[in-house]
């Protein structure tokens, strides 16, 4: 690796992504799409494609799901992860039954088999955590009633990918039925071991990371979570659950400070997270596939808000609020590129790949414009710097 060419080429994207983000906010729209798009300009096949700099964005776009999705943790209390598992397994069920069916039956329909039929399926199920983390920061939705739904819901579907993957590594690896009962009960474990410390030693936790100054606590704080997330991936688990499950294990002051500390690294790298979706795809892949990555796009758009609008009436929320949360949740984005690579990975068709990552783009394109669009007609705060409670 150049350093010069590295440092010229990480110079180039995020000049390249702050006049972006400028002309994001002179029209009103989220720039997560833009950022995106702006990846796919210097990807495989894109305009100018970066080389030296491809390993620091792949890192950094992990660092950016983490910090995105600890920073959301710092806003939900114990109490109210509590209350979000005790009463999401109904909405959990909705979700997963509306959201799989049409991945697994567009697989069968194009003549891909029941594996390929299985992995399409994650790839229309789970949304987009970190997308939709940032989606709401941009649009300064944190203090909305419909905000724990939205996370009820993300937290639900991220646990359930803690169960999804292991099985769909097996089958992909053909290890049979004792490879993945194993994968399956260490996962249950990470799970079981992370949430038992969130909701029952938050004080702890908290002690463990505060520091006199801002520079300990950022380091602390960090530390914890990377090594957290890192184990958790390790273990087949979501490295954003992990990372969002320390985010509500931190509680009281040192959240608030927390938050302070680590909002600015978190805007970084949550760019250089849209970035990376661009860098590994290749513009020529996409035309094959978009019509039926559209309809599908079509189809689960309208079931993700289907999910979203229940979960937030039963929740008691207004009918606005409803429309807003049903828009938010529409996203898919990292565990459906993850989930698309294990296939590549395994050998499954190529087309799938190819189909994933359009969808991929439809939807995170689309999601932040269909949120943008439910705010018509109220007033909407602007993101404010620091956190708000709930």
């Amino acid at each position: 690796m150049n350093p010069a060419v590295l440092l010229t080429e990480l110079g180039a994207v995020l000049l390249g992504l702050a006049i972006v983000g400028r002309l994001a906010n002179r029209v009103g729209l989220s720039p997560s799409p833009l950022y995106l798009l702006a990846g796919l300009a210097f990807g495989k096949g894109g305009l100018m494609p970066l080389s030296a700099s491809e390993d620091f964005v792949q890192a950094g776009a992990e660092i950016g799901v983490v910090l995105l999705l600890l920073l959301l943790g710092l806003e939900y209390s114990p109490d109210e992860l509590a209350v979000t598992l005790r009463g999401g397994m109904p909405m959990a069920a909705l979700d997963a039954v509306l959201n799989t069916l049409p991945g697994a039956a567009l697989a069968l329909l194009l003549g891909w088999g029941p594996v390929a039929a299985l992995t399409l399926a994650g790839v229309t199920w789970v949304s987009s955590s970190g997308v939709i983390a940032k989606m709401l920061y941009d649009l300064g939705r944190l203090g909305n009633r419909e905000t724990p739904t939205v996370l009820g819901v993300l937290v639900m579907e991220d646990l359930a990918m803690a169960l999804y993957l292991p099985l769909l590594t097996a089958v992909l690896a053909h290890e049979g039925l004792a490879g993945g009962a194993l994968a399956l009960a260490a996962a249950i474990g990470t799970i079981a071991v992370i949430l038992l410390v969130a909701l029952r030693h938050s004080h702890a936790v908290s002690t463990v990371v505060a520091g006199p100054d801002p520079e300990t606590l950022l380091l602390g704080v960090l530390g914890l979570t990377l090594l957290v997330a890192g184990i958790a991936q390790r273990l087949q688990v979501s490295a954003a659950v992990g990372a969002f499950l320390v985010g509500i294990a931190i509680s009281g002051e040192v959240a608030h400070s927390a938050a302070q500390v680590l909002t600015p690294l978190r805007d970084l790298f949550a760019a250089v997270f849209f970035v990376f979706f661009g860098l590994h795809t290749a513009p020529s892949s996409i035309p094959p596939v978009l019509l039926p990555a559209l309809g599908l796009a079509a189809v689960t758009i309208a079931t993700k808000v289907l999910v979203g609008y229940v979960a937030a009436r039963r929740a008691g929320i207004g009918r606005r609020g409803r429309w807003r949360a049903g828009a938010a949740l529409t996203p898919r984005g990292e565990f459906s590129v993850v989930i698309a690579g294990l296939a590549v990975t395994a050998g499954l068709r190529n087309e799938l790949a190819a189909l994933a990552t359009a969808y991929v783009l439809i939807t995170v394109v689309a999601g932040p414009v269909l949120a943008r669009l439910t705010d018509r007609g109220t007033h909407r705060a602007k993101p404010v710097p620091e956190p708000l409670a709930f």
